[in-house]
């Protein structure tokens, strides 16, 4: 199953085919004119503000690559617990750019982002290392997998605000999956009570499996393996683990010690 191993260059056209679907999906629902101040379920948000968030972060990432490449330095990464006011900001500056100017801008942005990702090379994909503005740096497959978050998780904020049933497409929700573990690592709270314990994660789908993780001082690590002897167990579909990471939903099902899962579930913050 390699082609849907997003770290792996075998896993770049399956991933940059799938950006490509939620980008045409998200560009559907932004452009009819009542859509643009309708809410969506990023609080505060309409869909102008999330289109005006992916042109932010797109743009950032075309600084990432020229200094990766030798055009410059972002400094030191600002960091994930202050993203959320900070990108808030950055939406809600461009409130005052039309409608079709601002959706042109983020066509023009995807595509020249696509043109960046299709022409990494197979070392480049994992090998070039690239600053993001609020990790620091990652590998460059990382950006496509970055696109994809935008794409697919804020195509879902934009359903969800129309109060409609709706759900993840799979071939997203499977790609961002191993992802979500990173996320995770990268998101656990300040102060957060790091008494060692151990849970598992079951997740559904082409890139799920048993995952044993562990949390201590050192923040987070989790590796595949047999589920044995452990105080719980929280299974996910693929799309309720992306959904439950990013804070839009609480979702799983708990097998084993409620208490430790809930424990589990409220180390981290959510972007």
């Amino acid at each position: 199953m390699n082609e849907w191993d997003a770290t792996s260059y075998a896993g770049k056209d399956t991933i940059l085919r799938v950006v490509r679907e939620e980008a045409e999906r998200l560009f559907a629902l932004a452009e009819p004119e009542e859509a643009w101040e309708a809410p969506t379920a990023c609080t505060g948000w309409t869909t102008r503000d999330v289109v005006a968030h992916i042109v932010d972060t797109t743009e950032g990432y075309f600084a990432a690559f020229d200094a990766a490449r030798g055009g410059g330095d972002l400094g030191t990464a600002y960091g994930l617990p202050g993203m959320g006011d900070r990108v808030n900001a950055q939406a809600l500056a461009l409130r005052g750019v039309p409608q079709k100017e601002l959706l042109d801008r983020l066509r023009a942005d995807f595509e020249r982002m696509q043109t960046i990702l299709r022409g990494l090379g197979e070392d480049e994909w994992a090998g070039l290392t690239v600053p993001h503005f609020y990790m620091g740096p990652l590998p460059a497959y990382f950006y496509a997998a970055g696109q994809l978050m935008d794409y697919a998780v804020h195509s879902w904020d934009v359903r969800q605000g129309s109060g409609r049933a709706h759900g993840l497409p799979g071939e997203a929700a499977d790609l961002l999956v191993p992802f979500m573990f990173v996320l995770w690592q990268s998101t656990i709270r300040q102060g957060a009570d790091l008494t060692p314990f151990e849970i598992g994660i079951r997740v559904g789908g082409v890139n799920g499996g048993d995952f044993r993780v562990s949390v201590g001082a050192r923040g987070m690590t989790y590796e595949p393996g047999k589920l044995d002897g452990l105080p719980a167990v929280i299974e996910f579909d693929a799309g309720s683990m992306v959904l439950t990471t990013f804070g839009r939903s609480n979702s799983g099902t708990v097998r084993g010690d409620l208490r430790v899962a809930d424990r589990y579930l409220n180390l981290f913050f959510r972007i």
